[in-house]
């Protein structure tokens, strides 16, 4: 594949070392100083664009790619309530288009194991849910984007939650979520159901940036010939 990048910080890096690996071509790395190479000229021939910037430019970004008709994965958090527009986009134009807070696949794995378990703990009320999620201290969204869809699938398969809210600042039937930036870590998320009689726990801690860049290109390998509204459960055939 020919792989337009737009954003050059450290996941671009790890993006970078990972697609070439894997036989593809970086053809245009856009970054905050030539932002204006996201036009027609510099992108023909571009089979798709992979995506991590910033809340206040993911959106932007995203669109100018689907109106160009190049396929997009974006893994930019903290933009979504501009989501379904980019929807429309894709399906006006007929291309395709990923969108995931964590591209991770042993994250993907842990979204499922989380809607599993809420499922089933839907029939012990006894039993009650907590997140914590951990970053490094550059993150600029809190709580994370994993963090959220995390309280989502609980809320989606538990009758008794319909949100998630600051573990010091929910309202009835949220999910408490604590968020903690501290040092380099990249990435640490925890589900907890607490009762008076035991713990039960799930965890993913990852250890680099490079499950995340992995996720990012085989998600780009997996929708460049297709068109659609894709989620990772598609890429990994869940």
């Amino acid at each position: 594949m020919n792989i337009a990048l737009i954003g050059y910080g450290r996941m671009g890096h790890e993006i970078e070392s990972i697609a070439i690996n894997r036989g593809h071509t970086l053809k245009l790395v856009v970054d905050k100083d030539n932002k204006s190479d996201l036009n027609e000229a510099k992108t023909k021939g571009i089979d798709v664009a992979i995506e991590f910037t910033t809340p206040e430019t993911a959106f932007e970004n995203v669109i100018k790619c689907l109106k160009m008709k190049i396929p997009v994965v974006c893994g930019t958090t903290g933009w979504l309530r501009d989501y379904d527009k980019a929807v429309s986009v894709c399906i006006e134009n007929g291309i395709s288009f990923i969108h995931s807070s964590n591209f991770s696949i042993g994250v993907n794995i842990l979204f499922r194991l989380n809607s599993l378990l809420a499922k089933q703990m839907s029939h012990y009320s006894n039993y009650r849910p907590f997140i914590e999620e951990i970053h490094h201290v550059k993150k600029i969204d809190a709580p994370s984007g994993t963090a959220i869809m995390l309280a989502k699938g609980i809320a989606q398969q538990h009758p008794e939650y319909n949100g998630w809210g600051f573990e010091n600042d929910r309202k009835d039937k949220q999910i408490p979520v604590r968020s903690v930036r501290e040092g380099m870590i990249p990435g640490t998320h925890t589900i907890v159901w607490d009762s008076e009689i035991d713990t039960i726990s799930l965890k993913h801690e990852a250890k680099s940036r490079k499950g995340l860049a992995l996720g990012a290109v085989v998600a780009a390998e997996y929708i460049h010939t297709r068109k659609g509204i894709f989620t990772m459960d598609d890429v990994l055939g869940f």
